[in-house]
Formats: C-alpha cells, sequence, structure tokens
C-alpha cells in the first residue's frame, strides 16, 4: 500500500466513525484536527484514533490501552496487529470504558 493509499483508507475510517456516531444519536462528541480523532464523552473521558504514517497503522488511545492496527487486504478493513480483531469490534469494546451503552458501527 503507497502512502497516497495509506491516507485515503484512514481518512474514510475516520469519516465513517463520525457518520456512524452521528446517525446513532449517542451523546458522544468528536473533533478531527489534522487527522485526528478525539471521542469526547459525557464524563469528558477521551478516545483517541490517529494515522501512525511511517508504520502504515492506525493507532486507538483509551484507558485500557494503546492499539496498533494494521490493513487487511483479505477482509479489506483494519485489524488489531496483537490478534487480528477488526478495528469496529475493539473500537466498540473501548468505548464501554467510557459510557456503558452498547455501541454498535454499521456495516
Amino acid at each position: 500500500m503507497n502512502e497516497s493509499e495509506f491516507n485515503q483508507r484512514v481518512e474514510d475510517t475516520l469519516m465513517k466513525i463520525e457518520e456512524d456516531i452521528d446517525d446513532s444519536g449517542a451523546d458522544i462528541d468528536y473533533e478531527n484536527v489534522s487527522g485526528i480523532l478525539t471521542l469526547i464523552f459525557e464524563d469528558e473521558s477521551q478516545i483517541i484514533i490517529n494515522r501512525q504514517a511511517a508504520v502504515n497503522q492506525l493507532w486507538v488511545a483509551a484507558r485500557s490501552g494503546g492499539y496498533h492496527f494494521n490493513w487487511d487486504e483479505v477482509t479489506d478493513g483494519w485489524v488489531r496487529d496483537s490478534d487480528g480483531a477488526p478495528l469496529f469490534e475493539v473500537l466498540a469494546e473501548v468505548m464501554l470504558e467510557h459510557d456503558p451503552t452498547p455501541f454498535r458501527f454499521s456495516q
């Protein structure tokens, strides 16, 4: 994957997260500044999602720690480098640490 493809995949992913939050009506605010998406919860806790171009990864920082995701051509999506778990599955799980209401991402 070249740099342009990587950046487009990251942008598409961040946009999908924003759209799913908007469509859900969940009480989650967000800010997207220079490709860093910050999810802000009612208690003012945050999850930060950003690109790491040097290693072609998408990183998620949450209360429970940091998670690194690689693009997987087979699944056509981001998967956690440690165990292959899909980004949106992991993100929904860590969002429960900040808000007890389960969040579902669209497919």
